[in-house]
């Protein structure tokens, strides 16, 4: 589900004219949808520990899910009025690509690597700084909020969360060192 509203939130964030809604509900769709997203990922998460059935797929693809919505979202947000710089979601796509060629190479030579509390963290501050963003297009859409403010403010707080999200990279690489380097010497399991 995260996944397919990724491509939805772009699309309503561009076209919300073409679709009858004014620029002041459109922070509320797009509220909407943020809530729906996180919903989801955390009934997922919930229901996988309540009925067992965490498996090591779910480790490699929902953080994929994750990555994929985050990473949609704030590319939305480097488009006017937010204008985000491009350098942030590259910190933030980097570090998501690394960590995923690194477990998907680390789960083929039979190393499932789980994700760690500093990713999860991550995935909160990500979330925070999208919220943060959404709430203030609801001000700036009533005029309450010049777009240079806009833009000041949603590049700090995404900064924050690039400078968390490389440090959680530099952390997940750090504890799964072991993993990592047999992995990529080719050594089998065993």
């Amino acid at each position: 589900m995260r996944i397919i509203i990724g491509p939805i939130f772009l699309f309503l964030y561009l076209d919300y004219e073409n679709l009858n809604l004014s620029a002041q509900t459109l922070p509320y769709a797009l509220f909407l949808l943020f809530c729906l997203s996180e919903v989801s990922d955390a009934l997922d998460g919930f229901l996988a520990r309540k009925y067992n059935e965490v498996t090591d797929l779910g480790k490699l693809l929902d953080p994929m899910a994750d990555s994929i919505y985050r990473i949609s979202v704030f590319l939305t947000f480097t488009l006017p009025p937010v204008n985000l710089p491009m350098i942030l979601i590259f910190i933030l796509l980097y570090r998501d690509s690394v960590i995923s060629t690194l477990r998907t190479i680390c789960a083929l030579k039979g190393f499932a690597l789980a994700a760690r509390s500093s990713g999860k963290i991550k995935a909160v501050v990500q979330a925070i700084s999208a919220l943060i963003i959404i709430l203030l297009l609801i001000p700036y859409s009533l005029g309450s909020l010049t777009q240079a403010s806009l833009h000041w403010i949603s590049t700090i707080t995404v900064s924050i969360a690039a400078l968390y999200t490389f440090a959680s990279g530099v952390e997940y690489i750090y504890a799964n060192r072991k993993y990592i380097l047999m992995s990529l010497k080719n050594e089998p399991r065993g």
